[in-house]
């Protein structure tokens, strides 16, 4: 990636949030932001992953499926989950179930899925319990799905986090995911929201970084 996409990713991001934050703290909608490249980038390594492990056996779906992948794999391979995880443990060190991996939740909130929120919350708990050694324990621990910040009820809450979704997942879609580019996609946001919020870069609350996550390179 050339300096140029990296900086028009970076300023992608920003229109996002920019845009979408509203009254929200700059701070605690960088929060969310951040949970979403982290799981679009484990998604993304995961996939790759699981690709290589299933080869030819790994569903090639048809342009108007926007299920992922690893969904309709699971649908037709009931009896072969637990060995294919068992795998994926000892390869890339974690596992993400089908319906929590960033394809499926983009496309939850696309449809604008009453249970996305729900959905978000169950993926989050997933990807930090299920993982080996808890490698992420507490990654998404600065995300709250429940905070009246996103809406006063449940249903403001989700369809708020359905647009943000949305927008994220249009924003990154001609963006390599690799760990590089959102490392860099990653300081530009953490240097960008505290001059927002009235802080200097450095002085917000530490997040892990991207370079710490599993890769399967």
């Amino acid at each position: 990636m050339t300096l140029q996409d990296k900086e028009q990713l970076g300023k992608t991001l920003w229109n996002i949030a920019d845009q979408l934050r509203g009254a929200m703290n700059a701070d605690d909608f960088r929060d969310y932001m951040l949970a979403f490249l982290f799981l679009r980038y484990l998604s993304d390594n995961y996939e790759a992953a699981a690709q290589k492990e299933l080869g030819a056996d790994y569903p090639v779906l048809t342009a108007d499926d926007r299920r992922a992948p690893l969904t309709a794999w699971y649908d037709q391979n009931p009896g072969d989950t637990v060995a294919l995880e068992k795998q994926m443990r000892r390869k890339v060190h974690y596992v993400i179930l089908p319906q929590y991996l960033w394809t499926s939740i983009a496309d939850q909130a696309r449809r604008q899925d009453d249970r996305l929120l729900d959905t978000l919350q169950e993926g989050f708990k997933h990807i930090e319990n299920d993982s080996f050694d808890s490698a992420f324990r507490g990654l998404f621990s600065e995300i709250n799905l429940t905070s009246d910040k996103l809406g006063r009820t449940y249903t403001d809450r989700n369809a708020r986090l359905c647009k943000i979704v949305v927008e994220i997942a249009k924003g990154l879609a001609e963006f390599s995911t690799d760990n590089d580019t959102l490392g860099d996609a990653y300081e530009y946001l953490i240097g960008k929201f505290p001059q927002v919020s009235g802080k200097r870069p450095g002085e917000s609350k530490p997040h892990q970084q991207i370079s710490t996550i599993p890769s399967t390179s």
